[in-house]
């Protein structure tokens, strides 16, 4: 797991190769993602949208943005936390990923960038 604090908000990552929902042999590798949002701020968050780099080992790099994650745009109380699962695929075995959040804060209205930390994606037999 990785993670990183910005801006009063913590994002941690683990990561997960998914073998039944890939097929090596066509360069088609799936991988879930578990994100963890913690915010420490005193003050209740909304995220608003997401921008994510995604970068297989044969160096093609794919740039993401929209609205919210998996389809909602949550509201997150101070000191508390929210949690999803996403997935990418990739056309390696070895990737990463690593992007923004725009979050507002609830009670003065301003949005600020956080930062979600690198994290790597690799199938299980290329650590070996």
């Amino acid at each position: 797991m990785v993670s990183q604090i910005s801006k009063g908000v913590k994002v941690s990552v683990e990561t997960y190769y998914q073998p039944e929902n890939s097929n090596p042999v066509n360069g088609e590798f799936m991988f879930a993602y578990r994100i963890t949002i913690e915010n420490h701020n005193e003050f209740p968050i909304q995220l608003l949208r997401r921008h994510w780099f995604i970068y297989d080992s044969d160096g093609t790099i794919r740039e993401v943005e929209g609205e919210g994650v998996v389809g909602i745009q949550p509201f997150i109380p101070a000191g508390q936390s929210y949690q999803y699962i996403s997935g990418c695929n990739l056309k390696t075995e070895i990737g990463k990923m690593h992007g923004t959040y725009l979050v507002q804060n609830m009670h003065t209205r301003n949005d600020f960038t956080v930062e979600i930390p690198t994290f790597k994606m690799t199938t299980g037999f290329k650590l070996n």
